[in-house]
């Protein structure tokens, strides 16, 4: 049988709960019965203190203890004073006090004695005190109890004293259990109640137990319907949040989770029809080229071949550029890091495009400091995020225009900046030119040559040098691509 999350926790608490009320519940019975005979053992002890004294007026009348060893009888009577004055210390108006036991006859020759009423009774010795209780004069001899008395290694002791000189002991051995019927009576209440007590709270944590279990474990049933709904392809699914705990976190996540994935299925499907829009343009026109070669409509010539090269070479560059990004972005591109100059990368980059950047008219000012500033980092790779940054502000600044290209350390980054004069593009799109085959102007862009993939290449490179790429408004009029790498000495 498979037990569910809820089951288990119930299970759980309830196991933790039975297991400590029935520790407590057995604690507190033991304790309850050691507490029970220690108290009875202060009382036993305050009684061996007043019974010292009566048998110090015993001695004082008769001289010696030797009645007590000839005939034990005669220390019933002085257990039966001790009671006495016990119940008279405890204000019984209502006790009178017994008799001395009397010896007749009878008792000699064992004959029971007559029925004493019930009110001149002696009262009954609870913790058999009489049975444990030995008497030893001053030489060392045992008058009541047995005759090892006097190397027992525990009980209680008393001294009794007479003019100020020790004429015997008493000692008392220990309570070990409880054999009065009341006492015992008394010590099964309180064991029974807690008993009766623990198994009311065990059935009160079961119940609450799985109520919490239950309410606590609630969320996850929408967890689950909201995963599988995400696992079936429905990415818009959302799970409410309900609680600010761990199950509210993990809601959150999933919620993010859900979003991520609802992102780039958007993406993903946005792409496709990108790519196939993309490259249906070039083989429209291959085609529309070929069919006007065939009719006799155009006569073959070098310009017309030279037409179909160049949208032949537009289309091979954006199906490499869409494997490049795949590579990237799955983690299959190879890096060669290494500990390289970033400044001295920058200003060869700038050189191999100074032919270019002068038949644009685009004049280049350099910000780069002297000494050089180390990352690391792949030459190839990051050769080519420079390159394809240049390449567009070639491509899209106005002409006569600028270039501004600048190498920056602040703490542990190194920031490099690439930025164009006029023309801008609107400040809302700063954040979506890095999204595959984004366009500001569709026609424009499409007619310089571009696929739309160069800065989410860049994106691409830069986050696997553990970067990151920003784009903003320039000050000289057009766009600024900002590039910041850990710098490392």
């Amino acid at each position: 049988m498979q037990l569910s999350i809820a089951k288990k926790l119930a299970i759980a608490i309830t196991a933790i709960v039975i297991l400590c009320i029935g520790t407590m519940a057995w604690v507190s019975s033991q304790n309850l019965k050691r507490g029970f005979i220690s108290y009875l053992s202060e009382l036993e002890q305050q009684d061996l203190n007043k019974l010292s004294q009566l048998l110090a007026e015993d001695y004082r009348k008769n001289g010696n203890f030797d009645r007590f060893y000839h005939d034990r009888r005669n220390m019933r009577d002085v257990l039966d004073q001790l009671r006495s004055h016990r119940e008279n210390e405890n204000d019984n108006p209502n006790h009178r006090q017994p008799p001395p036991r009397p010896r007749d006859d009878s008792e000699v020759l064992n004959i029971p004695p007559p029925e004493v009423p019930p009110e001149q009774r002696p009262p009954p010795d609870p913790t058999g005190f009489a049975q444990r209780l030995s008497l030893i004069d001053a030489q060392g001899k045992v008058i009541i109890g047995p005759k090892d008395v006097a190397t027992a290694p525990d009980g209680s002791w008393q001294s009794i004293v007479y003019d100020k000189h020790i004429i015997g002991r008493l000692r008392l051995a220990p309570l070990r259990n409880i054999s009065n019927a009341n006492g015992l009576d008394f010590v099964r209440i309180q064991i029974r109640q807690t008993i009766w007590l623990a198994t009311v709270l065990i059935v009160f944590a079961l119940i609450f137990s799985i109520y919490l279990a239950r309410h606590l474990l609630r969320p996850l049933k929408s967890l689950h319907q909201v995963t599988k709904r995400i696992a079936k392809g429905q990415f818009q699914a959302r799970v409410e949040i309900v609680s600010r705990d761990e199950l509210g976190d993990l809601a959150k996540d999933i919620n993010s989770m859900a979003r991520s994935l609802q992102q780039n299925e958007t993406q993903r499907r946005q792409m496709l029809a990108d790519i196939s829009h993309e490259l249906r343009t070039p083989l429209t026109v291959i085609l529309g080229e070929i069919e006007a070669l065939i009719d006799g409509v155009r006569v073959s010539s070098p310009q017309a071949m030279e037409s179909l090269r160049s949208e032949v070479l537009h289309l091979n560059k954006l199906v490499d550029d869409v494997r490049q990004l795949t590579l990237a972005d799955a983690g299959d591109l190879r890096y060669e890091f290494a500990r390289i100059d970033i400044v001295n990368l920058v200003n060869s980059a700038i050189q191999r495009y100074t032919l270019r950047l002068e038949k644009a008219q685009i004049s280049v000012q350099k910000i780069l400091p002297h000494e050089p500033l180390f990352v690391h980092a792949d030459v190839v790779r990051l050769t080519q995020v420079i390159s394809n940054l240049l390449e567009n502000s070639i491509r899209y600044t106005n002409s006569p225009g600028q270039l501004r290209c600048s190498v920056t350390s602040s703490h542990h980054l190194v920031e490099i900046g690439i930025e164009d004069s006029a023309p801008g593009v609107p400040p809302h799109t700063h954040a979506l030119l890095f999204d595959r085959l984004y366009r500001v102007d569709q026609a424009r862009s499409r007619a310089h040559g571009g696929s739309g993939l160069g800065l989410s290449i860049c994106r691409a490179l830069v986050a696997a040098h553990h970067g990151e790429i920003d784009a903003m408004p320039s000050d000289i009029g057009g766009l600024k691509i900002v590039i910041r790498l850990p710098l490392i000495k």
